[in-house]
């Protein structure tokens, strides 16, 4: 690996076990200023404090969230971008670059592509065109990838999530985000898949903190190397408590009982 990648990775991933704890941060261009993302320093200072390894967000949000203070926490910067008052909410656009993130101290990059949307042709080539770029730079690339179009009856199947994350591996990407299937069985035939870290998605937010601990558990005993996780995390009463509950699962193995007792 070119030195300056292993050298980023180890900012966003926790050398010693390969595993990480990223919380995205890029849901205003999708769908607004939503709650938890309004003071973006506040929720970046929690989510470090909690132990998270990096942040993720678009190219125009580290001047509203830098901290020039506290806990040190890696950035990802987004690159890809739509919103829901589109017609076409699930066709990403490319709005950033590999430059644009060197140029703002950044560890890595990442895009979102879904898979069998009619606009697919578009995202492989840019997914495919932002590694190479990346590569030559020795910036890291997370690869979120999903499923969602016209002939995708379920984004969960295992099958499909495990073609999702070959796709990403497959154009190069150091990191592939997809969701998680809900058991360790079939999730663990999507990480045998890969030969890069598999990370989950939270979804939509959940109501019960034990089922996001659950199912960040789950995945590590399959094999995933940890989460990215938005709503679940930046809307939760304590971003800082439940990142340490999750810190604890991912980097530490603690069962979902000790979990649950430190919530």
């Amino acid at each position: 690996m070119h030195l300056g990648k292993a050298i980023r990775m180890e900012r966003i991933m926790n050398r010693n076990n390969g595993r990480t704890i990223v919380v995205p941060l890029d849901h205003g261009v999708t769908v607004g200023p939503i709650y938890g993302i309004v003071d973006l320093r506040e929720t970046v200072d929690q989510v470090a404090e909690g132990g998270a390894n990096a942040v993720l967000m678009h190219k125009g949000i580290p001047r509203c969230s830098h901290r020039a203070g506290g806990k040190d926490i890696g950035l990802i910067i987004h690159l890809s971008a739509s919103t829901s008052l589109s017609p076409y909410p699930n066709a990403k656009t490319m709005v950033g670059s590999v430059t644009d993130a060197i140029k703002l101290g950044a560890d890595a990059v990442s895009i979102h592509v879904n898979l069998g949307d009619e606009t697919e042709p578009q995202m492989l080539s840019d997914l495919g065109a932002l590694c190479s770029e990346a590569n030559e730079w020795g910036m890291p690339v997370l690869a979120m990838m999903y499923a969602r179009g016209p002939k995708i009856k379920d984004e969960y199947d295992p099958q499909i999530v495990a073609h999702c994350a070959r796709v990403g591996v497959e154009l190069g990407a150091d990191i592939v985000k997809v969701n998680y299937t809900g058991d360790t069985e079939s999730f663990s035939r999507v990480v045998e898949g890969c030969c890069v870290p598999v990370v989950i998605a939270g979804g939509p937010r959940l109501e019960s903190e034990r089922d996001l601990v659950q199912m960040v558990h789950d995945s590590i005993q399959a094999g995933g190397s940890g989460l990215s996780v938005g709503r679940n995390i930046f809307q939760h009463p304590n971003p800082a408590k439940i990142v340490a509950a999750l810190n604890k699962v991912v980097h530490e193995d603690w069962t979902v009982d000790a979990a649950m007792e430190l919530l």
